[in-house]
């Protein structure tokens, strides 16, 4: 597929649900994650997966804090991006990897998933450059991310669901600190 000149992205709300509910389809984008993988423990993540994690996103997005961006070409879905403060995602706090770096309040963007299809052509750098439009708006300072730098160069885009250090590179985002030979922690200053 070649590569949308156009896209355009829409906050996760009650509004842009039934999108969001239609582009995760049945099986909640994989294996019943629905994008809660940050917002629980591993167990209540676990024992909710399918329905009980397609709930509690719904109630996220019922509440008013937005927990992600729906990125579309016309009126077709072609992407998802979980963000959010930092504060939003207690499992980030319990990684020994991407624990904290310091007490500066960030926007930490987490989780790609694009549509097959739309995956390796410049969509993950379009979305970051929407991120960055988005948390300016919203008057954040710091967006910070968890991507993935492998070591093969086939690396398997499903695997890639925190997104590539090399895109984030291209969008701005510095590196700041890395506890694991594969994850930086990156993040793009306005």
């Amino acid at each position: 597929m070649s590569k949308p000149t156009v896209i355009k992205f829409k906050p996760l709300t009650t509004k842009t649900w039934n999108d969001f509910e239609e582009f995760f389809g049945k099986n909640g984008a994989c294996g019943g994650c629905w994008c809660m993988w940050w917002h629980l423990t591993r167990s209540e993540f676990n024992k909710n997966k399918g329905e009980g994690n397609k709930k509690k996103m719904k109630k996220i997005a019922a509440s008013g804090n937005v927990p992600g961006l729906l990125f579309y070409i016309n009126k077709e879905v072609i992407a998802w991006c979980s963000l959010a403060p930092r504060e939003n995602f207690p499992t980030l706090e319990k990684s020994r990897i991407l624990k904290r770096v310091d007490d500066k309040k960030v926007w930490s963007l987490n989780c790609f998933f694009i549509k097959k299809g739309f995956r390796r052509n410049g969509i993950s750098l379009e979305m970051l450059n929407n991120v960055i439009e988005y948390v300016g708006k919203k008057k954040g300072k710091i967006i910070e991310g968890y991507p993935v730098e492998p070591k093969k160069e086939n690396y398997p885009s499903v695997f890639a669901w925190t997104g590539y250090a090399s895109s984030f590179r291209k969008a701005g985002f510095e590196e700041v600190i890395r506890r694991s030979p594969t994850r930086p922690i990156m993040r793009y200053y306005l």
